[in-house]
């Protein structure tokens, strides 16, 4: 294990004023995604929208790593440069997703565990070598009538740390994703209490692994209304019990914080960043690894049209500096209606 190369990845991918790009939707996912804009998925039609994103001109400005999927870190530019490649020749880190997803937890009605650690250490070594200098596993917690358990939080914690342990012997960045969902009718209260359930098992789960903290990336879950909420918290309120949570359970060590977007708007989740950012001095950067809030809008704009390849870029890259201004707390939300 190099220590110092898993630090200076660490550092670089939640630099200020940047931000990482989950394009690592797996096959089913981007169909879904495609069948909203009536575009068949296609191997070729998969490639030519990740080429979209991954060579708009100013990308690199706001945009520090790109988690890939398997597909996508072995495909091309048109004029045959590997993905993985083209990004660390612009600047920006290659990044892979290594989980298999998340499976239901026997025994346990409504839960999941997310599965992946059989033959993880050869894929890694794969990876590294495609180019990929950070990866990311993600952990699922739901929250509904009597979950989550203590026990479905202790697994998905433990093979949180088994993952980042596994990256780091092979000089790879884990990003350690907990996603407590906001799919439910829960408070931000509810919210609240079980990510400081969760956070607090992963770190402890962490440092039994004896993960270098330094050389690691949180992925969690703002501190959220559920989206079928009777009545939401508002941006403030989640901005203050995030950044109250993350204090409670994340050592000032850790590289930085990348939130997930999780189903917020685009627009909130910009938002609840700046908020967050404006709480500051934070011990730590706290940045986004946004998927559908960086590439909701440009996929519209593109709709799979060659015609249109310019237009996505330009909605993606308005995207990806609104969010790069929301890491220093300088976005607005009049910046929204001014060009890209």
């Amino acid at each position: 294990m190099d220590r110092n190369e898993l630090e200076r990845v660490a550092r670089a991918m939640v630099v200020k004023g940047k931000g990482i790009l989950a394009a690592d939707e797996s096959t089913g996912t981007i169909k879904k995604r495609f069948d909203a804009i009536k575009l068949e998925s296609t191997e070729e039609h998969r490639r030519t929208y990740r080429e979209m994103l991954f060579t708009s001109a100013a990308a690199p400005e706001s945009i520090s790593g790109v988690i890939m999927y398997d597909e996508t870190i072995r495909q091309k530019t048109r004029d045959g440069t590997s993905f993985g490649e083209y990004l660390t020749r612009h600047g920006i880190i290659p990044g892979i997703k290594v989980d298999l997803g998340a499976k239901p937890l026997a025994g346990f009605a409504g839960e999941t565990i997310t599965e992946g650690l059989d033959g993880l250490r050869d894929r890694l070594i794969e990876y590294r070598k495609l180019g990929a200098r950070f990866a990311k596993w993600r952990a699922v917690i739901d929250i509904a009538d009597g979950i989550p358990t203590r026990f479905a939080i202790a697994a998905n914690a433990h093979a949180l740390a088994r993952y980042a342990a596994l990256c780091q012997e092979q000089d790879i960045v884990p990003i350690v994703e907990p996603e407590v969902l906001m799919d439910g009718a829960h408070s931000i209260e509810r919210c609240e209490q079980v990510t400081d359930q969760v956070l607090e098992q992963v770190f402890g789960q962490l440092f039994q692994h004896r993960i270098v903290l330094e050389g690691m990336v949180l992925k969690p879950n703002m501190v959220i209304s559920g989206k079928k909420a009777a009545s939401r918290a508002g941006p403030q309120q989640v901005a203050d019990a995030t950044v109250r949570c993350l204090k409670r359970h994340v050592p000032a060590a850790v590289a930085g914080i990348a939130f997930l977007s999780g189903g917020q708007s685009p627009e909130e989740a910009t938002q609840h960043l700046s908020l967050i950012n404006q709480m500051g001095p934070l011990p730590w950067n706290v940045t986004f690894s946004y998927g559908r809030a960086l590439q909701d809008t440009a996929l519209k704009a593109w709709g799979g049209s060659a015609a249109n390849f310019g237009s996505g870029q330009k909605e993606f890259l308005k995207r990806a500096k609104l969010n790069g201004l929301a890491t220093l707390g300088r976005y607005q939300a009049a910046m929204e209606s001014q060009a890209a």
